[in-house]
């Protein structure tokens, strides 16, 4: 191969790069303060990305409980005092969703503690439509003092009683 196509080579490579950079930037936005990184545009519209970082000794780190379905809809069959937190839209919540469920989109808990929520011992159920919301929004409580939260996945896979 000669030395100019190897120079051409190269040089679209690096303009590749650079270019898939820049519009990578106008893209991605980055929270520093609350370390999340947000991408414009996925599926089911932006979508955060919650980077991990070293906990310092002093501070515990934010924890959650993840349970199958049959174990949520077991306790669902009882009386008790949890809440069922829906992490969907508002627009996708009204489609359907779980009996007695209360909503707070995932995009809306950020570094204050959600006002539906006040008692931060008490015992939520989290899901979304597949369970990526939901692992976030789990983690976000989780690293907002929330001491009982156990995510269960996405409504996609609850075969149960649908309200509107």
């Amino acid at each position: 191969m000669k030395t100019s196509t190897k120079l051409i080579i190269a040089g679209t490579t690096i303009g590749v790069v650079v270019a898939g950079a820049l519009i990578a930037k106008h893209f991605i936005n980055v929270d520093r303060e609350n370390q999340a990184v947000q991408i414009i545009g996925g599926a089911d519209g932006p979508t955060s990305v919650f980077l991990a970082g070293k906990v310092p000794a002093d501070r515990k780190q934010a924890e959650y409980t993840s349970i199958t379905m049959e174990e949520a809809k077991e306790v669902f069959a009882t009386s008790g005092n949890y809440i069922i937190l829906d992490v969907r839209r508002a627009d996708e919540f009204a489609e359907g969703h779980i009996p007695g469920a209360i909503n707070v989109a995932n995009e809306d808990i950020g570094a204050e503690q959600p006002a539906e929520l006040p008692d931060l011992d008490q015992v939520i159920f989290v899901y979304c439509r597949s369970g990526r919301r939901s692992k976030e929004a789990s983690a976000k409580l989780a690293a907002l003092g929330y001491t009982n939260i156990y995510e269960f996945g996405g409504i996609l896979d609850w075969d149960g009683e649908i309200e509107k």
